[in-house]
């Protein structure tokens, strides 16, 4: 299946804009409320199910003998008639 981009935002921020951007997400999804995206003009509405599919990735990118890039993803996933599905198990965070 092809992916289409609905919106894509990359910017260097500090580790305290980053987090009140996640709280943001937080409140939003605790509240069962849809979270609105907007750059510019540019702006996408996503309104997640009640049990959206997460998924938390962390990896490297680089050559074997060197130094690479580093990075920690957080993504939601559902279908768009609501439904998610996908692996289990119990994800912790300290």
């Amino acid at each position: 299946m092809p992916e289409e981009v609905l919106f894509e935002s990359e910017s260097r921020r500090s580790r305290e804009e980053i987090a009140a951007y996640l709280r943001t997400v937080v409140e939003s999804l605790e509240s069962g409320s849809e979270i609105t995206f907007v750059r510019g003009e540019e702006s996408v509405t996503m309104d997640p199910p009640a049990r959206p599919t997460f998924e938390v990735k962390a990896e490297r990118e680089g050559p074997a003998d060197g130094p690479g890039e580093l990075s920690v993803e957080f993504e939601l996933e559902w279908d768009e008639d609501g439904e998610s599905g996908g692996p289990g198990g119990e994800l912790q965070i300290e």
